[in-house]
């Protein structure tokens, strides 16, 4: 509980979260859970209702700045807010994930819920899932009071890592110029808000 990482990470959701029903009204009911696991996965994901994890690889070995993990945990948000893996769970027949996500719902082991957030994680979102969870994850990130800028330091990296070996994160979620330009695209609709809530701050 009182791990650095853990504190880090759990502050970074703390400040995001009081945005989410702003993109689905439910969410304020939602029991969110905030979990880090030592791994050197390159890899972090968000359960529908709620329940968000990090492997402590993506944020060493990318040594993350807090603005570009709010990037990836508001991406990660906004599939769930958007129920974008309910929507992919609904044209599948992933039985066995189904019936791991009710044990983890029902209180089994941090192990299960890697398992469980390891098969949603191989769920592959569509194109416009990816670029909806891109744009709601920084919003969602800027209004909390981080640069949303950071998103395209943050796939640079992602870029960087996914040389030799693809990362786990790189293979459901694919980083290129186009995502890249996307973002840069939309940085003056998010920046302003950014900056409303850094200037909220002082």
């Amino acid at each position: 509980e009182n791990h650095p990482t853990v504190r880090r990470v759990r502050k970074i959701a703390e400040d995001l979260l009081p945005h989410a029903p702003r993109f689905n009204a439910r969410a304020k009911d939602w029991r969110w859970e905030v979990n880090v696991f030592r791994a050197p996965t390159i890899n972090a994901f968000c359960m529908p209702g709620g329940k968000i994890a990090f492997f402590t690889g993506i944020i060493e070995q990318l040594k993350l700045s807090d603005d570009e993990i709010a990037m990836i945990m508001g991406h990660e948000i906004a599939h769930a807010l958007r129920e974008h893996a309910r929507e992919r769970l609904a044209k599948s027949t992933l039985t066995n994930l189904g019936i791991t996500a009710v044990s983890i719902l029902l209180g089994q082991t941090a192990g299960a819920l890697a398992q469980a957030g390891g098969g949603l994680y191989s769920l592959k979102f569509s194109r416009n899932d990816e670029t909806e969870a891109d744009l709601v994850g920084m919003e969602l990130a800027a209004r909390a009071g981080y640069d949303p800028r950071s998103g395209v330091s943050l796939w640079n990296k992602m870029a960087a890592a996914a040389k030799g070996s693809p990362p786990q994160w790189l293979s459901t979620h694919p980083s290129n110029k186009t995502r890249i330009d996307t973002i840069e695209s939309h940085l003056k609709d998010v920046v302003p808000l950014y900056e409303a809530a850094r200037a909220g701050r002082r």
